[in-house]
């Protein structure tokens, strides 16, 4: 079953269309799961600093599969999403961490209820 591990938040004022995104895939080395997992919590807060990124989601699909799935208002804030901190720091670590290479796929968003009021999550 999928889990939610972190997650932006962003509040009504600042709620931009979404247009882009990406979604990517990581499948841990045996025994780095919880280091993969770490990363991805932590990254919530340099994720936060980008003000294109309209909402990130780091993810858990299977016991040893990550993802994260993120979108923006425009093919801009998706680069500077790739030129910033924690993509840097992802891409760093994934040598010591993954077992396959990383499945990033660029996607176009067709369809969002992001506007609806959704609940935070710790």
């Amino acid at each position: 079953m999928a889990t939610t591990l972190g997650r932006k938040h962003v509040s009504k004022e600042t709620k931009k269309r979404v247009n882009v995104g990406v979604l990517a895939r990581f499948e841990a080395k045996p025994g780095k799961e919880a280091e993969l997992e770490s990363l991805l919590r932590n990254g919530v807060a340099l994720v936060e600093k980008e003000p294109a990124t309209t909402e990130w989601f780091a993810i858990k699909i299977a016991p040893t599969t990550y993802g994260i799935f993120d979108v923006f208002p425009d093919e801009a804030g998706r680069q500077a999403h790739f030129d910033g901190e924690f993509t840097a720091l992802l891409f760093s670590k994934l040598p010591e961490l993954q077992a396959l290479q990383p499945k990033i796929e660029l996607i176009d968003v067709v369809a969002t209820t992001i506007n609806k009021k959704i609940p935070i999550w710790d």
